[in-house]
């Protein structure tokens, strides 16, 4: 059990306990808090004997099951090694090419395949649910109006909002937050190497990622995080010494990775002063305590649209000149300036 998902698992069997399990189940939380992880612990909770002890035939048949892998090859959906189990997915169309979607015929063959009588559990998994195309979605909601006895659909989504509000009603919710509590952090130093142990604070880590213990260990993984915190050091640096601006050089030819540091400094910092609570960076303390929030929401606002504007023609590095010189001055403005918009 990953300690962040102690407290919606502790839901999830109250309603097994309870026998309150809805028809149609949404996992929700932000990409890489483990909503699939959970998922597989719910399933095997449901059909193991033992609640999920690993060893039994269900439990094996279930870990042998990888459908985040892409496969070369169309299909529409894939058979789980236990008979009475299905996934949908992004999959490769008929060119070879993975589809950004969940295609209406991915859907109508998913619904198809629940649609048979079982005397055990039928359960089908729809991964991420937030990537249907409207008709996909309209197609799913007919089977989520009138479910089958005996059957579980496992919707998991990074964004519900992306999804219809009729089949967020059809659906009982159960959403991962971020975590930064000290569980996480312990089960993230027994996970990071001892050389990174000693590199790293954990719980800057944590707060850097948004509270997304897995994306701590993928950015760990290569030498993109040192760079993201030579960046993140040298952005609180400057809004510190504001003349160090001119003397930034690792900057030239990583401008979006740069606002994208520079993002997540900014939505800290307006965690950070909405909760009145202080975070691991004591720089960026130093600017929650002064800063006007509404200068913050301001200042996030042009790095989306600067972010947005990178994919265009516009010269980035004047760009991210302009919303630099803004953030290093940002604790003594009177009043946020213009940020030139092309």
């Amino acid at each position: 059990m990953l300690p962040w998902h102690k407290s919606a698992f502790t839901k999830l069997k109250q309603m097994i306990d309870q026998n309150h399990l809805p028809h149609a189940l949404l996992i929700t939380g932000m990409p890489q808090m483990g909503k699939f992880e959970l998922m597989q612990q719910l399933v095997q909770t449901l059909l193991c004997h033992d609640q999920s002890c690993g060893e039994c035939r269900v439990c094996r048949a279930i870990a042998k099951d990888n459908p985040k892998e892409i496969l070369e090859v169309p299909t529409l959906i894939r058979r789980s090694h236990y008979p009475n189990m299905v996934y949908c997915r992004t999959e490769v169309n008929d060119r070879g090419v993975e589809s950004k979607n969940i295609r209406i015929n991915q859907i109508r063959a998913f619904c198809e395949a629940l649609n048979k009588t079982a005397d055990d559990l039928q359960i089908g998994v729809l991964f991420y649910a937030d990537q249907m195309n409207v008709s996909a979605a309209n197609s799913l909601l007919k089977t989520l109006e009138e479910p089958r006895d005996n059957t579980l659909i496992i919707l998991l989504a990074h964004n519900p909002k992306n999804l219809p509000a009729t089949i967020l009603s059809r659906c009982q919710s159960v959403h991962l937050s971020p975590a930064y509590d000290e569980a996480t952090q312990t089960w993230l130093e027994d996970h990071i190497s001892q050389t990174q142990n000693a590199d790293f604070d954990v719980a800057q880590l944590l707060e850097n990622t948004h509270g997304v213990p897995f994306k701590v260990l993928s950015e760990l993984s290569g030498d993109g995080f040192i760079h993201y915190q030579n960046w993140q050091n040298q952005l609180l640096d400057m809004v510190a010494h504001p003349t160090t601006l001119s003397q930034v050089q690792d900057f030239e030819g990583n401008e979006v990775a740069v606002l994208n540091c520079l993002q997540n400094l900014v939505i800290e910092g307006i965690r950070l002063k909405s909760l009145g609570h202080e975070g691991g960076l004591v720089e960026l303390n130093q600017v929650v305590k002064t800063v006007r929030p509404d200068f913050l929401f301001r200042l996030l606002d042009d790095i989306y649209h600067a972010i947005n504007l990178s994919k265009t023609t516009v010269n980035i590095k004047l760009l991210l000149d302009n919303v630099l010189i803004v953030w290093s001055h940002i604790t003594h403005l009177k009043r946020y300036p213009q940020i030139t918009r092309t």
